[in-house]
Parts: structure tokens; C-alpha cells; sequence
């Protein structure tokens, strides 16, 4: 059985590597699209937002998206504190959109848990799990059959 100083010395250990950490890492899905999201928190640089080692409003040059992207750090009130940067492959701009903002509200989650509560209210720390449906044999679509002739 553990004494209170081992107890205490864990504690100071697990608190001093949760300070060491240089950033909080998550994964985002949505449809095809895979976000891998990294949040560094009050760098010294402040570089914002980079995807795919491209500009943010490069990436994603329609406003909408932009916005999809940034709600979860707004939400939080974090836009400025931290740094973000984003792999992400697969999908179409809307789907690669809200891969990352899944990613991010995952990532804030990690940085803090009480965000969770907030974040799920917004409908943000779920997994959209929609994808296209597979075409079948003897169909022209998913569900589209071919157009029936009586002679």
C-alpha cells in the first residue's frame, strides 16, 4: 500500500509532466477526411492556424469553412492563446472542415476537461458518421435500379 509521500511525489511528477508538455494531440474524422490536430498552448510565436503547412485562409478560402473551423476555439474563448496545426488528407473541403473542428475540440478536451460539457452542447465533440453508401451489383447508383421496360 502506498504511503501519503509516494502519493504526493506521483502527483507532483504527473503535474510536472502535464507542464512539460509541448502540445495536445488529437484525431478528427469526418465521411473520408482524416484531421490529425496538434494545439500548442501560448507559444512564442504566434502562428495561428496552419494546414497541410499552407496559411489557414489560403486552405480554406470560403468564409463558412473558416468559421466551422475556428467555433470550437471560440467557443472556449482560446483563439488567441493557441497555435494549431493540422495534417489532414481525404474527403472534400467541408468534410476535411469539420474533421478538424472535431479534432480541435478533442485537442481542447485533452488541454482542459471541463470545455467538454460546452463543447458537446454545440454538438462538436461528435463524430458525424455519415458515409456514402456502396453501389450495388445490378444497380446504376447506391439505390438508383435500372429503368423497367414491360416489353
Amino acid at each position: 500500500m502506498a504511503t501519503k509521500k509516494t502519493v504526493k511525489k506521483e502527483e507532483i511528477e504527473e503535474k510536472e509532466k502535464a507542464a512539460q508538455v509541448r502540445y495536445f494531440y488529437a484525431v478528427g474524422k469526418r465521411k473520408t477526411a482524416i484531421a490529425q490536430v496538434r494545439i500548442y498552448p501560448e507559444g512564442k510565436e504566434a502562428k495561428g492556424i496552419i494546414v497541410n503547412e499552407r496559411e489557414f485562409e489560403n486552405y480554406f478560402p470560403i468564409a463558412r469553412l473558416r468559421e466551422t473551423v475556428k467555433a470550437p476555439l471560440a467557443l472556449a474563448g482560446q483563439d488567441v492563446k493557441f497555435d494549431v496545426t493540422v495534417k489532414v488528407r481525404g474527403g472534400g473541403t467541408v468534410a476535411q472542415a469539420e474533421a478538424i473542428r472535431l479534432g480541435i475540440s478533442r485537442a481542447l478536451v485533452k488541454f482542459n476537461a471541463d470545455l467538454k460539457k460546452s463543447l458537446r452542447d454545440h454538438g462538436f465533440m461528435t463524430r458525424d458518421a455519415r458515409k456514402v453508401e456502396r453501389k450495388k451489383p445490378g444497380l446504376k447508383k447506391a439505390r438508383k435500379s435500372p429503368q423497367w421496360a414491360k416489353r
